[in-house]
């Protein structure tokens, strides 16, 4: 038989699912890719379909075991699966593994009343006290109480004990083995709304609170840990084990080497998430940041600060969707360094509200400062600029928790590879960004733990090593004293509240 040294990663993204083979040097060897369907409604809802996640799921898995064999090699070679996730996105079930209703994703908005109706009855110390995190539609529970009151059966099967909840990647371990396994890891759980980031268990309190007695929850477990295995529908003639587990973004943050306090990182994707590891304990900002759990080991646990922007790709999404100002999302560079500023324009991304640190929930998007002059180009132009304006309003809000200055950022995602985009973040922020020729760092962090389990990789300290020999550095341009400018003038339509 041949050495087991691959780690197979998925990577179930809110827009598609990406699945990588890594080697044990922690190179992609294979990709398989399969976009997935995601039904946005007038009135803020957003769902998907969690067959359709599941069988996306199959499909890329497919793709990349196509591929991995096309080179040469053997499935038998592949030690172990490791899967991140799109956070906070939740599917209801019933014993048997059929839905109960459709996926309600992370950026729904259904719960901004039930959130109101929380925070006036004075429950939000308390949930940010257990959880880590505030009342916000952001987060998996506000939704989960929404349904619960607007579908009575759905409320039947609760008292019943008959409903199960979980995340993404519990749902996608429950369908893998044929619901032998009701798993989920510490970051998942950690974005419930429901889970105790310092006793590390679904929350009495909450639950009784809520009225959530009855829920069947899983069993949570260490970010690497057993969970399993499968053959995956047949695509594997032996069962695979399942040997990791994780959220994309704390997946990202373990990929990039965020192993020690004061570590930072920063994903582009649909939306963007800012973190940075604060050590073994967890610690609250004074300046709107969450505390999570960052990542884990058995018999370790990182925590984190965190800044959630809300709307990052998907603002571009939008503009070659509605406005059609584009094909494809690559032009946009071009089209932003075609004009020598931003003239004023600023695109202010709250299709879903702001998140950190304004968690303005109710602001509508909008586009300000146009004139007859302005074109397509400025407005794209914006579109790209108002990411970095998010992530520096986070990182400024980090400065002031840690009262120190970050000194580099690793920054992954697609987008990085929009030069205008990742310069202008570099000038803005005024530190050096370290970017990875592999921009699929969510599913590397999560190979590194499956592997981790297995023995493919042998420690954190070779894995650090691993990471510094494939990072390169983009130095800002400090004499940029415009982009300061322009940042002013984000700062002045931002503290306008707009709703």
């Amino acid at each position: 038989m041949k050495q087991k040294q691959f780690v197979l990663a998925i990577d179930q993204g809110t827009s598609s699912t990406k699945t990588i083979v890594f080697d044990a040097a922690g190179q992609a060897q294979a990709k398989g890719s399969a976009a997935l369907h995601t039904d946005h409604f007038p009135n803020g809802f957003v769902e998907q379909d969690p067959e359709d996640i599941y069988q996306n799921v199959l499909l890329s898995v497919r793709r990349c075991l196509n591929a991995f064999k096309e080179k040469g090699h053997d499935l038998s070679e592949i030690a172990s699966c490791g899967i991140s996730n799109q956070r906070e996105t939740f599917i209801l079930w019933d014993q048997q593994g059929r839905p109960a209703a459709p996926a309600v994703v992370w950026a729904c908005k259904r719960s901004t009343g039930i959130c109101e109706s929380l925070k006036t009855e004075g429950q939000e110390a308390l949930i940010r006290q257990k959880t880590g995190l505030i009342i916000d539609p952001y987060f998996s529970a506000t939704k989960l109480l929404w349904l619960l009151e607007n579908n009575p059966d759905l409320k039947k099967q609760l008292e019943a004990g008959e409903l199960f909840f979980g995340t993404i990647d519990c749902w996608l371990l429950y369908k893998l083995s044929g619901g032998k396994h009701f798993r989920t890891d510490h970051t998942n759980a950690s974005r419930t709304l429901l889970f105790n980031i310092h006793s590390l268990e679904w929350d009495p309190d909450i639950l009784q609170l809520w009225g959530l007695d009855n829920l069947r929850l899983p069993e949570v477990h260490p970010s690497a840990s057993d969970y399993g295995q499968s053959d995956f529908d047949g695509l594997f003639s032996e069962p695979l084990p399942i040997t990791a587990m994780i959220g994309d973004s704390h997946a990202a943050t373990f990929g990039e080497g965020c192993f020690e306090p004061g570590t930072a990182k920063v994903t582009l994707g649909t939306g963007s998430s800012i973190m940075m590891n604060i050590g073994s304990k967890p610690t609250y900002s004074n300046n709107n940041m969450l505390t999570t759990i960052c990542w884990s080991l058995p018999g370790r646990v990182d925590y984190a600060f965190e800044g959630a922007i809300l709307a990052c790709g998907s603002t571009l999404e939008w503009l070659k969707n509605e406005l059609e100002l584009f094909d494809e999302p690559h032009e946009t560079e071009k089209m932003a360094q075609s004009v020598s500023d931003n003239a004023g324009v600023y695109l202010i991304p709250a299709f879903s509200g702001l998140g950190a640190p304004h968690w303005q929930m109710n602001r509508k998007a909008s586009i300000e400062g146009m004139t007859f002059g302005t074109t397509k180009n400025h407005m794209v132009r914006a579109a790209l600029e108002s990411i970095p304006y998010q992530i520096k309003d986070v990182i400024e809000a980090m400065k002031q928790d840690i009262k120190s200055a970050l000194k580099e950022i690793a920054v992954n995602g697609g987008m990085i590879n929009n030069q205008f985009l990742i310069h202008f973040l570099a000038d803005l922020l005024s530190i050096r960004l370290k970017t990875r020729q592999n921009a699929d760092v969510s599913a590397l962090g999560a190979a590194y733990l499956a592997g981790l389990n297995e023995g493919v990789f042998t420690s954190i300290d070779q894995l650090a090593e691993l990471n510094g020999a494939q990072t390169k550095v983009i130095l800002p341009d400090i004499n940029n004293q415009r982009i300061q400018h322009y940042y002013e003038g984000w700062k002045k339509i931002i503290s306008n509240k707009k709703v």
